[in-house]
């Protein structure tokens, strides 16, 4: 009988990462940040700038493994795994993963607030919450209504755009977060869409919003987690799945 393969660190690390992409998409689910079987987030290997991991098409949020994510190349060419890359998630991630290195991961949901404000003439993020002291100098508005991300045009427009912010709310649509690890975007993108519940559960009831003073402002635009929790807090979600969902790391 042969002995068993031995696991390289490589392997490892790509383990690790799969399990942390795996989790993100299984709390967003359970927050409802998903639309349908749409959306999408993608991860670059370790140690590469031309592999990346992402959700094949087809699948629910609540349906995504570590194992079950796919390995393309920034030309569309699925290398490893079993399924398809959605066309719209090629356009957005690859071109973005391209244009910006810093980019490892991006995220890409339609969560109910920060889609709402996307569909807002002139929606806008106010200085009104503690959490819009640093996440507001990270945010840029893509006000374009170009429809869906359908060829590498828009998506290198919607790459120049995003230029060096970490969060795009894209007009009519929804919105984009970019990190450099799983836990950065992941953080950044559920404190940007709580504190937009926030300012829009606000504005629903009828009140003013009451803006801080703008010399308060933090001007972070470093990653996210420098100033944040984020490794912590995905860290407390993936102990919730491995006691309720523990098939998110098979």
């Amino acid at each position: 009988m042969s002995a068993p393969r031995e696991v390289s660190n490589a392997e490892n690390a790509e383990w690790q990462l799969r399990c942390d992409l795996a989790a993100a998409f299984r709390v967003q689910a359970r927050l409802g940040m998903n639309e349908h079987i749409g959306n999408h987030h993608s991860l670059m290997l370790p140690g590469s700038d031309a592999l990346f991991l992402i959700n094949p098409r087809g699948l629910l949020f609540q349906e995504i493994t570590a194992s079950n994510l796919i390995v393309c190349d920034l030309s569309g060419k699925v290398l490893r795994g079993t399924g398809e890359l959605r066309k719209v998630a090629f356009h957005i991630h690859a071109r973005i993963h391209l244009k910006h290195p810093n980019a490892r991961c991006v995220m890409h949901a339609h969560p109910r607030y920060l889609t709402s404000l996307s569909l807002m003439e002139d929606g806008r993020m106010e200085l009104s919450h503690h959490n819009d002291l640093t996440l507001n100098e990270r945010i840029v508005y893509d006000d374009a209504a170009n429809g869906p991300v359908n060829d590498d045009d828009e998506g290198d427009r919607i790459a120049r755009v995003m230029g060096s912010k970490t969060i795009m709310v894209m007009a009519n649509h929804g919105v984009t977060v970019v990190g450099p690890t799983v836990h950065d975007a992941f953080d950044e993108l559920y404190l940007a869409e709580r504190t937009c519940m926030y300012q829009m559960t606000a504005r629903m009831a009828g009140g003013t919003l009451r803006r801080q003073p703008g010399q308060l402002r933090r001007n972070h635009t470093g990653p996210w987690g420098e100033k944040y929790d984020a490794r912590m807090h995905l860290d407390a979600w993936r102990r919730v799945l491995d006691r309720e969902e523990p098939d998110y790391a098979t």
